[in-house]
Order: C-alpha cells, then sequence, then structure tokens
C-alpha cells in the first residue's frame, strides 16, 4: 500500500486536533503542532528502535574505536612507530564505521517528515497565509517547519522522563563511558607539568 493511500485513514483522527476552538487560524496552528509532535515521537522511537537493532554493531565499532586508538597512544609513548601506524588505520577505519552508523540512525529521525507534509498536501494544498505587514503569503510547509522544530525542543525536555526512552538514555549512558577508558595523545602530556615560557626581554639582558 502506498503512502498516499493511507491519508483517507489516518485524516479523520489528524483533522481531529484542527478542529478544536474554532478559530481557523489558531486550530491550524494546533493542528499542524500536535502533526510536528506526532512526527518528532515516531522518529524518536525509529532512531531507537534501530539502536536496539544494531545494539551490538555499534558497540563491537566503538570497543574497536577504543581499543586501536589507545594502542596507537602507547605506540606513541613507547617511541613504536610501526605498531602506530598500524593501530591507527585500524582506529580511523573503526571510527568511519561508527560515524556512518550514526548518521544512519540520525536520517531516521527525519522521515516521518515529508509524510506529514504529504498528508498536508493532501489537506490543506492550495491553502496560503498572509505574512503580516507584507503582500506576501506562505504555504503550509512554513508553517510545519519551525512548530517541528518547537516540537523537538518540548519533547526533548521531556522525553527522558518515559520509561521507554529512559531505558535508552541508560543503554547510551553505558556507551558512553566506553568511550571514557579510551586514551588520547593528550594523555601523553603530564597534566601538570611545568610550561616554559621565555621571556624575550630576560633574554635579551643575559646576551
Amino acid at each position: 500500500m502506498h503512502l498516499p493511500h493511507l491519508y483517507p485513514y489516518i485524516d479523520p483522527f489528524v483533522i481531529w486536533f484542527y478542529r478544536l476552538t474554532g478559530y481557523t487560524f489558531l486550530d491550524f496552528l494546533i493542528g499542524t503542532f500536535v502533526l510536528a509532535l506526532i512526527a518528532v515521537v515516531v522518529g524518536e522511537f525509529t532512531i531507537s528502535l534501530a539502536f536496539l537493532v544494531t545494539r551490538r554493531a555499534i558497540e563491537h565499532n566503538t570497543d574497536n574505536v577504543v581499543r586501536y586508538q589507545s594502542i596507537s597512544v602507547d605506540a606513541i609513548e613507547a617511541g613504536d612507530k610501526a605498531t602506530y601506524t598500524a593501530a591507527n588505520k585500524l582506529a580511523n577505519e573503526a571510527f568511519g564505521k561508527s560515524f556512518f552508523q550514526q548518521l544512519a540512525l540520525a536520517s531516521g529521525f527525519l522521515w516521518p517528515i515529508p509524510f506529514a507534509l504529504g498528508w498536508m498536501q493532501y489537506r490543506f494544498e492550495g491553502v496560503e497565509f498572509s505574512l503580516l505587514f507584507t503582500d506576501y503569503t506562505v504555504g503550509y510547509p512554513c508553517v510545519f517547519i519551525p512548530l517541528f522544530v518547537l516540537a523537538y525542543l518540548v519533547f526533548k525536555r521531556v522525553k527522558y522522563r518515559l520509561p521507554y526512552f529512559r531505558r535508552i538514555k541508560h543503554v547510551l549512558d553505558a556507551a558512553e563511558e566506553r568511550h571514557k577508558n579510551m586514551r588520547s595523545f593528550a594523555d601523553l602530556f603530564p597534566e601538570n607539568a611545568p610550561v616554559q615560557v621565555r621571556n624575550p626581554a630576560a633574554a635579551g639582558r643575559t646576551r
């Protein structure tokens, strides 16, 4: 079934939010905000589900990044150039895989937007709104996008109060702990090492 064929089925539910007050523009804002909020929640749920499905692969690549990065730092510290080169290459490869995995997950957050805009086209094609103090008009996308951002900010504040997303946060926090075990090249320099700053004026007097 093509997505446009679904619109008549979801239309009675969604359009209900567009008829709450009887004031046309206010109802349009309320309904569009609810639609945007639904898109945000569906997107968040999609990426969380995808994360749980691919969790082992993501953790495997994260462990490889931590391990090979730490090995490369140890090799630099020991002066072993060959080991450093090999470990650094493997660390970069693991980081690339991890990066593209996260990028693919992030893209899952956006897929409800075209679907929501498609329904709005199904319902509000040709509807225009005048901009205040101008002769210009805008269509439904110019209303939906800002409300989508607002819905995201609102949901972000309450997301981890929900049991399901709180569980996801615990999993993400555990993954973050893995990165804390990774050595960096900053570890090669003592934290409290004195920094010698040469005073040009003093140097000139000693000549």
